[in-house]
């Protein structure tokens, strides 16, 4: 039996492992050949964005050019 067979065997009871969380990897005498992971959508990644929404404010010169000095240091210059 291959690998592969035993794989499509056990994939019910690997699924359901990996459902609840449990990383898998699958080897062959030994050697790693793959990982079934928990998949997480993208959606789950749009419930952070914003949350620091009001606790910083862009100054006004934000885009402004640096001071001469600060450019050198930046640019590794001596100053």
């Amino acid at each position: 039996m291959t690998i592969i067979d035993q794989a499509n065997i056990n994939l019910p009871e690997l699924l359901s492992r990996v459902e609840h969380g449990e990383e898998i990897i699958i080897s062959n005498q030994g050697i790693p050949i793959a990982k079934l992971i928990p998949f997480q959508p993208a959606f789950n990644r749009r419930s952070s964005l914003g949350q620091d929404q009001h606790r910083f404010t862009v100054p006004e010169n934000f885009n402004d050019p640096l001071p001469e000095n600060l450019l050198i240091a930046f640019e590794g210059g001596a100053e």
